[in-house]
């Protein structure tokens, strides 16, 4: 039996307070998922009490990891709550990450109408049939 897919979860320091609002109104079915996450979106994840495993941060090569997830077929999902406003010296790695998302079919949220939806969709995956 394959290995279930993970959900990666990262923000950028901007988003942060949005990120942990939003992980917490979905709670029910993250506590359920394999979570992944940034080292530091990851140690704002853990207080909100869901299990996650931490990578590098972002700037220190935590983007490129999570891309590397997404080539190898890891991931299920990228929810990523970009600060479209704020200067990050590691663009490159967020745009091989978006890039791979889109290469290899998997779910990006990059806001939090668009993780809304996604999570209204891995929710549905979820149900059993009737």
């Amino acid at each position: 039996m394959p290995k279930a897919k993970g959900i990666a979860i990262i923000a950028h320091d901007g988003k942060k307070a949005e990120m942990i609002a939003f992980m917490k109104d979905h709670a029910a079915l993250f506590q359920n998922t394999k979570l992944v996450a940034t080292g530091t979106t990851g140690q704002y994840v853990e207080q909100t009490g869901l299990k996650v495993k931490k990578l590098l941060s972002g700037p220190k090569g935590g983007d490129a990891q999570i891309a590397s997830m997404v080539a190898e077929g890891k991931l299920q999902a990228v929810i990523f709550f970009r600060d479209p406003l704020g200067k990050h010296p590691h663009e490159p790695d967020v745009q091989m990450l978006m890039r791979l998302c889109d290469l290899h079919n998997v779910a990006l949220a990059t806001n939090p109408s668009t993780a809304r939806l996604m999570v209204k969709g891995l929710e549905a995956e979820t149900l059993p049939e009737a």
